[in-house]
């Protein structure tokens, strides 16, 4: 009895090893060889469904053979045809440069984990706990299940919150569609910077910077143009200087007051003068970054950069809750402007990130909800950063060589200690910048620092005191034990 047919193809030579020992029933159509033109290299083979079963094993036995010497063939060519892997980056990625802060902070941190006694200055972040009321309101988000994704923009909650806060604390008008939530201030900026830059364009950074604001102008293919602030002027940009450096390639002026690295605050009638010369230009747009708006020291008061004349409809306003509200972790920060902008902003958002954490944005309202300015929780944090600005203010300025300006608002000090470069140390060599020096007091004094050359001034180190006020003791104490043993190189 001969059952139902299946046609397969297979090369004719296996289609004679096949013959007579393959299952019941079944007709086998082998191929054609790819360079045989007899018109018999294609056969139908049929077999019964009485077949002894000698002849499954002989077919078994066969196609094993085959088997092996096909994945011997493959083996052999795999090994002669390798072909190499391109595993070049994109000219955009190689044009930017690692973060020094977090590349120092991680490295302390190893050291620290490894059991080395680093007293860690170098990352901006407070060293307090969230406060209580934020944290519960995080936690219950949990417990009552709002762990979805939300808008992506941002909860309207949230955004209705924010635009009270920015209403009473800073004299601006938001509507809840000119608000953008994201995933921290820094995300923020970048789409910011990345929705209003095109290839080409200028973006006027004062020095010192926060590390990552020419990366960002880097990331949107625009030159970043960096004028320099100095020391004897506490680091405030001249509107003179700015006036002579813009065209019209320029797009994007970026102020951070309070300022990071330097602590700096621009005053009222500074940024009416930078107002001034901005509205001459009608592409020019402001960045201005807020985040450390809490965090300063009277008489020192903060203005809100949109809330000067002609200014709310070319400034893109940032801010968060990472470093009033001690917050860093939760990663929440918010973008307000024009609905223009906030909305290109948020197209970038909704194909990268999508929304912020839901969580973090329940305990986001907990703190907008804690009174003027963060109430408080937030006045206890300013109060002690400003005795530990107050004392090592003091401290340095008894040491010979460094030039200091008081900060006035962040936790930050950015200290002039170029009167110790070109100095050498036994057992460790040259001191010729600040990331030698830096190196160098990581090495000896076990402190670790952010070399100036990070924030465009190697003139200079900061200091981050978000830091107990016992720590700062000690580590000043290193770092003074550090720099006295420093000595000028003896003539070869």
């Amino acid at each position: 009895m001969v059952g139902n047919r299946i046609h397969q193809k297979f090369p004719s030579p296996m289609a004679g090893s096949l013959q007579g020992s393959c299952s019941p029933g079944i007709t086998f159509r082998p191929a054609r060889l790819a360079s045989s033109s007899d018109p018999e290299s294609f056969r139908s083979i049929s077999f019964s469904s009485h077949l002894h079963t000698s002849s499954f094993k002989s077919l078994e036995q066969r196609l094993q053979v085959q088997s092996s010497r096909i994945s011997t063939v493959v083996r052999a060519e795999s090994s002669l045809d390798k072909i190499p892997i391109d595993t070049s980056l994109s000219p955009r990625v190689n044009s930017v440069k690692p973060s020094k802060t977090v590349a120092i902070t991680d490295q302390a941190t190893a050291l620290a984990q490894a059991g080395v006694p680093v007293i860690r200055l170098a990352a901006g972040e407070p060293d307090f706990d969230t406060p209580a009321v934020i944290a519960e309101a995080g936690i219950n988000a949990i417990r009552e299940g709002f762990t979805r994704y939300t808008p992506n923009a941002g909860t309207l909650e949230l955004r209705t919150a924010i635009c009270h806060k920015l209403k009473e604390e800073n004299g601006l008008t938001y509507t809840p569609d000119q608000i953008l939530v994201c995933n921290g201030a820094k995300q923020a900026i970048l789409q910011a910077v990345l929705a209003v830059c095109s290839p080409g364009d200028e973006v006027i950074i004062p020095a010192p910077f926060w590390v990552s604001y020419p990366e960002m102008a880097r990331l949107a293919d625009a030159k970043p143009v960096i004028l320099p602030t100095p020391i004897s002027n506490n680091f405030l940009l001249d509107p003179k200087l700015l006036a002579s450096k813009l065209s019209d390639k320029s797009r994007l002026l970026i102020l951070c007051s309070p300022s990071n690295p330097t602590g700096s605050v621009y005053p009222k009638r500074l940024l009416e003068e930078i107002a001034d010369i901005v509205s001459k230009h009608p592409r020019l747009l402001v960045l201005s970054d807020e985040i450390y708006e809490h965090i300063i020291y009277a008489p020192a008061t903060h203005t809100s950069f949109a809330s000067l004349p002609g200014m709310w409809e070319r400034t893109l306003t940032v801010n968060g809750f990472s470093k009033a509200f001690a917050m860093t972790g939760w990663r929440l920060g918010y973008l307000a402007g024009p609905k223009h902008f906030v909305s290109a902003s948020g197209k970038i958002q909704s194909q990268s990130t999508s929304g912020a954490s839901s969580i973090s944005q329940k305990a986001g309202v907990a703190a907008l909800g804690m009174g003027y300015a963060g109430g408080e929780a937030v006045s206890t944090m300013v109060k002690a950063f400003r005795e530990r600005r107050d004392f090592l203010v003091k401290s340095f300025k008894e040491m010979g060589g460094v030039k200091i300006s008081e900060p006035q608002g962040a936790f930050y000090l950015f200290l002039d200690f170029s009167f110790y470069y070109g100095t050498e140390a036994e057992g460790f060599g040259a001191i010729k910048d600040s990331e030698s020096l830096c190196r160098y007091l990581l090495d000896q004094a076990q402190v670790a620092l952010v070399p100036g050359d990070a924030f465009g001034d190697d003139s200079c180190i900061r200091i981050s005191y978000a830091a107990a006020l016992s720590t700062l003791q000690a580590a000043v104490e290193r770092i003074k034990k550090a720099l006295v043993v420093l000595r000028a190189p003896v003539p070869a």
